[in-house]
């Protein structure tokens, strides 16, 4: 297969073509819908507007600048957070269906977060932490249940599909047992939703995203050792127990901190990946088209959300649900198939 190199000073990386041609390719599409997105509003602005806004101010600039760009900004970035958790999962499940939302990790980030709204004050920060401990603590039951004589993929998910099922019975009854207000503002929440996203809400949440991705980073070689099989891990001095354990920490933190901001959006985490696989054929789940397909799958959701009930904004989670149920029904066909 053909590569391409790129120099970046003393940098030097080759990459293959067609993961390059793909990487391009979703790149520009973000970077349409993200002008689709900022154009889109109570008030259509055109990319004049908009572009003209974004660099020099005008009458549109506040709204574009302080309402549009910060949902724009957060369904990429959340989006990306998603497909990464998603590869990184499926990559340690080796298998398409080990995704966070699949084997509970979203659940568990969820009941954190209504721990934190109905028996703390619910502030920001609450729910941050209470939605990463919640997504830890079922990713330590999923991870300690499936031990056996050593962690099965195959074994994994079946125990995360169960421990799914437990929590969310969990949450519905806390949120059954919840004050009325509280309980209607955690069902609006549970959706998953965009709406009303600002500036102070995204901050902090893309400063802890951007520090988990550093993490990928550094741990991606030793991650791509381990895609080939544990004994060439071993012999290449991968050490896969703590390399799995931060893979784990990696991929609970952006699933959970975009679920304490937005709620729990379902199905990104599960396709993005095996879309991204197969846009650039390969043999593993590679993290960069992951994580644009996500940005892109969340982006486009977001802007169907908006404009399907004009002018009511849908939450995003029902759209990703209705796709993603077709695409789950698609790729559970096609695994039957295949053993």
């Amino acid at each position: 297969m053909s590569t391409l190199t790129l120099r970046a000073g003393p940098v030097m990386v080759e990459v293959e073509r067609r993961t390059a041609v793909v990487t391009s390719a979703l790149v520009a599409v973000a970077a349409a819908l993200a002008l689709l997105g900022l154009c889109q509003g109570q008030d259509w602005a055109s990319p004049a507007e908009v572009l003209t806004a974004l660099t020099r101010g005008g009458e549109s600039a506040f709204v574009i600048r302080e309402w549009r760009l910060p949902r724009v900004a957060a369904a990429l970035v959340f989006g990306a957070s998603l497909g990464l958790a998603g590869a990184v999962f499926q990559n340690l499940t080796r298998n398409a269906l080990g995704s966070p939302d699949v084997i509970g990790l979203d659940a568990g980030a969820y009941t954190g977060a209504l721990v934190a709204i109905t028996v703390l004050n619910g502030t920001a920060g609450q729910l941050a932490a209470g939605s990463v401990a919640g997504g830890l603590l079922a990713a330590a039951v999923i991870y300690v249940l499936s031990l056996d004589s050593g962690l099965s993929g195959l074994r994994l998910i079946v125990v995360g599909i169960a421990v799914n099922a437990m929590l969310t019975a969990l949450n519905s009854w806390i949120v059954l047992r919840a004050e009325i207000d509280v309980a209607l503002a955690a069902t609006g929440w549970s959706a998953g939703s965009l709406n009303g996203v600002d500036w102070a809400e995204v901050r902090l949440p893309f400063a802890v995203i951007g520090l988990f991705v550093l993490l990928l980073v550094v741990i991606s070689h030793a991650m791509h050792q381990a895609a080939l099989g544990d004994q060439v891990a071993r012999t290449t001095g991968v050490r896969l127990g703590r390399l799995r354990l931060l893979m784990v920490l990696a991929g609970v933190g952006c699933t959970a901190t975009v679920t304490a901001i937005a709620g729990p959006v379902v199905f990104i985490a599960l396709a993005a990946p095996q879309i991204g696989r197969r846009l650039v054929r390969a043999a593993g789940v590679p993290l960069v088209p992951a994580a644009l397909t996500g940005g892109v799958l969340l982006l486009a959701a977001d802007l169907v959300a908006q404009v399907l009930l004009a002018p009511v904004a849908l939450p995003v989670g029902v759209v990703t649900t209705a796709i993603g149920g077709c695409y789950l029904i698609w790729l559970l066909g096609m695994e039957v198939k295949r053993r």
